[in-house]
């Protein structure tokens, strides 16, 4: 016998379970694709050979295309207002799942003895289109979330939710890549990362078409407070977010998030081929590190509710701040005892970086709101592609200077998996240093920016709904 659907006063489908791995499974989907972005600089400088300073350089061009690729995104969804059969949000989804089925795979074409030329543009192409294909996916996914329910508490499980298909995301290559795609000379293969690719891309495609079918809608997208709706003006979208400082806080602490986890990512590899020796450990280890926010995951509605999404944020940072300057200056050996206190840096790291990973996500929901309540338009698109763009800055600025500064150390592509002791050294400095960095900003963001405290989100809350109430009965 089929078990009858539960529906709240308004006819919706009541949020449960199935809404939270629904959008568990989407960001599954985009890491699929995403998550092979941290291999990009060991693929591009040792497999391919090309040289660190112009690798470093055409990455900061593509983010060029990022710089308009985003807001761009997010201004022509916000100013769709077609009819579409389900949600508008959901369509562009659709559409980018599809061209990500083969997106990642062209980064990653292993033509070894390609031209410079050859190479250069092979590069920028993949990057370009791969890019292309993952905003129109991935930015109407981030809105997404303030559209499923409005309620604080539901909001916080589907921001949990999000961190663990993000986190299943990167698992799978995180653990199984290094084991695959290295030979025991610690040396990437390049045909097996291309293959690899492909295989994701399906993976993930799966993955957006389960979130797709089992995803409710029950915000109206077009609520505003305005009796008139003004035409959509993409500068004053831009404006408001700079005004926001919900959203401004919120992108400050994942910028900081993403320059120390994409950042470090290439000098981490160096580190444990060259350091550690040891490469195919390197999954086990970072998952290691991922444990805490598995841990947290379970209780973060409940303490969320209890104590308020800043507050904890706030606390996390401050966490990860203590243990990554302990990276710092504890005696971290290239042995087995100097490789026990660094995964335990790590995991007390990750402690506080699961904190706010898991609620990150329903913070820049409540930002969404937060522009409603003072601008009197919700413009999730803008809002979340401008935080999306600023991510992405520091995905793609981040590792390239890192590489240049790994240079600088004395870092050699051509070495390929044997650096000397020396440039391991400083790799392991390094690493302890891009960490502690990207620590004090997510403080400084979170702490000291975001301000949207638990009494000042229910009081924004209790005035919107007010506010929306009177417009239905008008």
């Amino acid at each position: 016998m089929k078990k009858e659907v539960q529906v709240d006063e308004k006819g919706f489908r009541k949020f449960s379970i199935r809404d939270s791995f629904a959008y568990a499974a989407g960001d599954f989907g985009c890491n699929m694709s995403f998550a092979l972005k941290g291999t990009m600089a060991i693929f591009w400088t040792q497999f391919m050979q090309m040289d660190s300073i112009l690798y470093a350089a055409l990455l900061i061009v593509v983010q060029v295309w990022d710089a308009i690729n985003d807001p761009l995104i997010g201004s022509i969804v916000d100013a769709d207002r077609r009819k579409y059969k389900r949600n508008k949000f959901l369509t562009y989804i659709f559409i980018g799942s599809l061209g990500l089925i083969i997106g990642g795979a062209l980064c990653f074409i292993p033509w070894r003895n390609a031209p410079e030329i050859a190479k250069i543009i092979i590069f920028i192409c993949g990057y370009v289109i791969w890019d292309a294909f993952y905003t129109i996916a991935n930015v109407p996914y981030g809105s997404l979330l303030s559209l499923i329910s409005k309620e604080p508490a539901d909001r916080a499980s589907l921001s949990a939710w999000r961190s663990v298909g993000a986190m299943a995301g990167n698992i799978l290559p995180m653990v199984i890549l290094p084991i695959i795609i290295y030979d025991s000379n610690n040396n990437i293969v390049g045909e097996r990362v291309f293959i690899a690719a492909l295989l994701m891309g399906v993976l993930g495609f799966i993955a957006f078409q389960f979130m797709l079918r089992n995803t409710e809608i029950r915000v109206e997208e077009t609520v505003t407070l305005n009796e008139k709706r003004p035409k959509f003006n993409v500068f004053k979208a831009i404006g408001n977010f700079m005004r926001n400082r919900p959203a401004v806080g919120a992108t400050v602490a994942a910028m900081g998030m993403f320059l120390g986890m994409q950042g470090a990512a290439t000098a981490v590899v160096v580190l444990f081929q060259s350091y550690f020796q040891n490469v195919k450990i390197l999954g086990i280890v970072q998952l290691f590190a991922m444990l805490p926010i598995f841990l947290f995951t379970p209780l973060a509605r409940k303490m969320v509710v209890k104590y308020g999404k800043k507050e904890l944020s706030v606390i996390g940072s401050l966490c990860s701040v203590v243990a990554c300057i302990a990276m710092i200056v504890l005696p971290i050996t290239p042995d087995a005892k100097g490789l026990i206190i660094y995964v335990l840096c790590l995991f007390i790291s990750s402690l506080g970086l699961g904190i706010y990973s898991t609620v990150s996500w329903a913070m820049m929901g409540d930002a969404i709101d937060y522009n409603e309540w003072k601008n009197g338009v919700r413009e999730e698109g803008v809002t979340y592609s401008l935080h999306s763009f600023f991510r992405k800055l520091a995905q793609g600025i981040g590792p390239a200077i890192a590489l240049v500064v790994m240079v600088a150390l004395g870092y050699v592509e051509a070495n390929e998996g044997s650096q000397t002791f020396e440039v391991a050294l400083r790799m392991r400095y390094l690493v302890a240093g891009l960490y502690t960095f990207s620590a004090i900003l997510m403080y400084v963001g979170l702490g000291l920016i975001y301000n949207l405290d638990k009494k000042k989100l229910t009081k924004m809350n209790e005035e919107l709904d007010s506010a929306r109430s009177k417009l239905e009965t008008e």
